[in-house]
């Protein structure tokens, strides 16, 4: 079946992606085969180095608490930056100058900034112009650099879906009196967000994946600084560094799964039919609306 982005294979296509297809996975069982030879050469895949993960110390002492901070970091940023990002993408789009240029500046500056310069300064603000406690200052640096540089993104992904959207539904909504505000809440947001949805995941992952940079600069205890702990202890870095690349691996597919069932959920509530009316007393039901076959004499009721 084609379609605007693709044309379905001819016979030589077919069997040229199934050459690509079995070429690889003999590339990527190879790759996979080399990779676990050269562990077992190293020692790294004795029991000893990998027996602490199958006892709860090593889990309760290290790496659950370092997973409860990088999942708290990584959540309070979301629930910041999000609207923040939203609020700032819509300014970028309004008819005041007084509000444009001022928002497409800030978003511009932070956007320019590597989020780890972002979150040293926040370091050092709170600890020279606060009374944030030196154990809660490395969650509030990383929550803050997350914040400004992730939100900055957001708004550039917002102000991207919005434009997307056909220009005749800013006139339909213009024609039919809305405000420019009621206009982007009520018309164009709701109906950007399914095009946003999978850019904005793609932001959310890479949150979870940047709060490790507050345990590599400033001690911040999430799940990649606990690592390092435990590898101290147990000596097993090469089994550590893997058991929180999983663990890494399953958040972020957590998050993507979660995700694509909420793009699934919105994109079958905006193909779902309206509401039907019967047509005559001994008729079937008809769509409100629907026009009827040429020749008949039945007339359609609309609904209330």
């Amino acid at each position: 079946m084609s379609s605007v982005l693709y044309d379905t294979p001819g016979p030589k296509a077919r069997v040229r992606n199934i050459a690509y297809t079995v070429v690889f996975l003999a590339l990527l069982i190879a790759g996979l085969w080399w990779a676990i030879a050269q562990l077992a050469e190293k020692g790294q895949l004795e029991w000893a180095l990998w027996e602490p993960f199958t006892r709860l110390p090593a889990w309760e002492t290290y790496l659950l608490p370092g997973l409860a901070n990088t999942l708290k970091a990584a959540a309070l940023s979301m629930v910041i930056a999000l609207p923040l990002g939203a609020l700032f993408g819509i300014a970028r789009l309004s008819d005041h100058a007084w509000i444009r240029v001022p928002a497409g500046a800030v978003v511009e500056f932070f956007r320019a900034i590597p989020v780890l310069i972002l979150m040293l300064f926040a370091f050092q603000f709170y600890a020279m112009n606060t009374g944030i406690s030196s154990e809660q200052r490395p969650l509030y640096a990383v929550v803050t650099g997350l914040v400004l540089y992730n939100a900055s993104v957001l708004a550039e992904i917002v102000r991207a879906g919005i434009l997307s959207l056909p220009t005749g539904q800013t006139e339909a909504s213009k024609a039919i009196g809305l405000r420019k505000g009621q206009m982007m809440t009520l018309v164009l947001l709701p109906q950007a967000v399914t095009a946003m949805l999978p850019a904005i995941v793609s932001q959310l992952v890479v949150i979870v994946k940047d709060t490790a940079l507050g345990g590599v600069m400033f001690g911040f205890t999430e799940l990649l600084n606990s690592r390092q702990t435990l590898a101290a202890n147990y000596a097993n870095v090469i089994p550590s560094f893997l058991v929180v690349a999983v663990i890494f691996v399953l958040l972020n597919f957590l998050l993507t799964s979660c995700a694509s069932w909420l793009e699934r959920r919105v994109r079958r509530g905006k193909k779902s039919s309206g509401p039907l009316a019967p047509t005559e007393p001994g008729g079937g039901l008809q769509t409100a609306g629907a026009v009827p076959a040429r020749g008949g004499n039945s007339e359609t009721v609309s609904g209330p």
